[in-house]
């Protein structure tokens, strides 16, 4: 791998998702990379909401247009997020899912 000082870091990816309407999957509602992803992070964090990192997840859901639904394939995947994030609002986890 070479340094050199041009080379600009790589940016991961953030997708951000909504749960809102419970009788469907959760759709994503926002997701980008650099500049649109920092200021997705950032008006999440605004908003008291949990920004978690799992790279293999965001590569998947990247794939899945806007303002769609997540496939099936990732249900087990968002569903094992989605109950991480339910139980550190019930405060009974402190820690990221494995």
């Amino acid at each position: 791998m070479s340094s050199d000082k041009n080379e600009r870091p790589i940016r991961n990816g953030v997708v951000a998702l909504s749960h809102a309407d419970k009788e469907k999957a959760p759709l994503v509602v926002a997701k980008g990379y650099g500049v649109v992803a920092d200021a997705i992070i950032q008006r999440a964090r605004e908003n008291g909401l949990y920004v978690h990192a799992s790279p293999d997840l965001v590569n998947l859901l990247m794939h899945v247009d806007l303002d769609q639904q997540i496939p099936p394939q990732l249900y087990v995947a968002v569903a094992e997020l989605l109950a991480w994030i339910y139980r550190l609002e019930q405060g009974l986890e402190q820690s990221a899912p494995a």
